[in-house]
């Protein structure tokens, strides 16, 4: 239908990015809104979790698939044994897009690395080919002798992001050489969860982001306008290429399920947990009196 008619079908399709746009402001403004009303609830919660032994390694252990899947039996082992708190942040509210987020993880001594915090941002940035999406940077984890869990990964995509800051976005480094060597030899199934902390995305600063915000902001009037808007999305942009060397390509994702389900529900989680310990104790002991029954 829209071959017999080009141009009508063209002003549809800007009435449908009109009011995709719409939507897309509400959901912002919800968002910002939702912080504002539950920020202080967030700290009363925290009070209370922090008198809780074990209240995050039991919400992780019901962790929906979308985060599970990715966590390994040895990162279990450390999310057990030495996770104590998280919190998550929007942390360019009020002034900031409210996409951005913080995930901060606070651990006890254990035998696997050094920090007492890894916290990992997740920028929401715009491009001037018309992407936008999470842009990250690496965190270090100061490992303990041996007891890498990224097997050098983390570190590589490390020193990846610190050519990229030097200028070298897009050229043949050392480190890529050597990640693409790995990455070839490693399953991604297999992975790490710890290689969450190395994710990248696009390289972006912030000065490209906000022109780049700035060019779609006025786009988007210009549409509700009326105006005819040129679409200068560059098809020749290889995406690809920008995820060629992540250790953890799906991290956005999980940080996703994280901020928006496992950190708000986190208390339903918990209690979830705490059901199945006494079913699974209530089982044991059950089978304890049928064996004192038979002796």
């Amino acid at each position: 239908m829209c071959a017999e008619n080009n141009d009508a079908c063209h002003v549809h399709h800007e009435q449908l990015d009109d009011i995709a746009d719409d939507f897309e402001q509400v959901e912002l403004e919800i968002m910002r809104q939702q912080d504002k009303m539950t920020r202080d609830l967030y700290v009363k919660r925290a009070e209370i979790i922090a008198k809780i032994p074990n209240f995050w390694p039991l919400v992780f252990e019901q962790a929906p698939p979308e985060i599970d899947e990715y966590i390994q039996p040895v990162d279990a082992t450390v999310i057990v044994t030495a996770l104590k708190n998280l919190s998550v942040e929007r942390f360019e509210l009020p002034n900031g897009h409210p996409r951005s987020l913080s995930l901060k993880f606070e651990f006890s001594e254990n035998d696997y690395f050094e920090n007492k915090t890894l916290e990992k941002k997740f920028w929401w940035r715009f491009a001037k080919d018309g992407w936008e999406g999470y842009v990250s940077e690496p965190v270090e984890i100061k490992w303990k002798p041996g007891k890498d869990l990224t097997n050098g990964l983390l570190d590589l995509a490390k020193k990846i992001h610190e050519d990229d800051q030097a200028g070298k976005v897009g050229q043949t480094t050392p480190a890529k050489e050597e990640l693409n060597k790995k990455l070839e030899a490693t399953s991604l199934e297999t992975v790490s969860f710890f290689n969450f902390f190395g994710f990248r995305g696009r390289y972006i600063t912030a000065e490209e982001s906000v022109a780049a915000a700035k060019v779609a902001e006025e786009k988007r009037q210009a549409r509700k306008e009326g105006k005819q808007v040129e679409d200068t999305m560059d098809e020749d942009e290889d995406d690809d290429g920008d995820y060629e060397f992540e250790i953890f390509p799906n991290a956005d994702d999980v940080a996703l399920a994280i901020a928006e389900d496992l950190y708000p529900e986190a208390i339903r989680y918990f209690q979830e947990g705490e059901q199945l310990a006494l079913l699974s104790d209530g089982d044991f002991e059950d089978e304890e009196d049928e064996d004192e029954d038979m002796s």
